[in-house]
């Protein structure tokens, strides 16, 4: 596994890069031809508060988790925890995906913003390769990834479609016309 680790408004030491490299490692046992695998870790201080996202992107999903902290350790410990749980909870589905032998490969880029921000402005902007896929393995990539929302190419209109999760945990679709 390659481990790209870097620091939002705080230089990475080498004993927190050990640590992080550290816990995952444990995460290697469930990663099939882990050697190719790149994961994105992204610290992030805000005030008091540590920060700590973790991206790896596999053939058919990706796997994102983030949590907040007060401590370091503690935030990597819970984040590194997520990634774990997602792994176990979806592991079966994720197999099924991959068998399938279906290679979705996702590009997302991030543009960086200025921190003195005014409110209604655009502060992030992802970009998106949407690839064809059903409904199910559309849920399963939202869930993976944490959001409220996917967009996805609707494998049999072959239109751009947004699944997303309703207050009552039901999901609903937008269709493009």
């Amino acid at each position: 596994m390659e481990i790209i680790i870097h620091g939002d408004k705080i230089k990475i030491t080498s004993s927190m890069k050990d640590y992080i490299e550290d816990k995952l490692g444990k995460l290697e046992k469930y990663i099939e031809n882990s050697e190719n695998v790149r994961i994105n870790v992204i610290v992030k201080v805000s005030n008091y508060l540590q920060r700590v996202e973790v991206t790896i992107p596999l053939k058919s999903v990706i796997l994102r988790t983030e949590d907040t902290q007060q401590d370091f350790y503690a935030a990597v410990d819970k984040a590194i925890d997520k990634l774990e749980r997602q792994i176990r909870k979806n592991k079966t589905r994720i197999a099924s995906r991959q068998s399938k032998s279906n290679n979705y490969d996702f590009t997302v880029e991030e543009i960086e913003t200025d921190e003195e921000q005014t409110e209604n402005k655009i502060v992030k902007r992802k970009k998106v390769e949407v690839k064809p896929m059903d409904e199910e393995e559309a849920i399963l990539q939202m869930e993976l990834l944490g959001h409220q929302f996917y967009m996805y190419k609707d494998s049999e209109t072959n239109k751009p479609t947004v699944i997303y999760k309703r207050n009552d945990g039901n999901y609903g679709i937008i269709e493009s016309e």
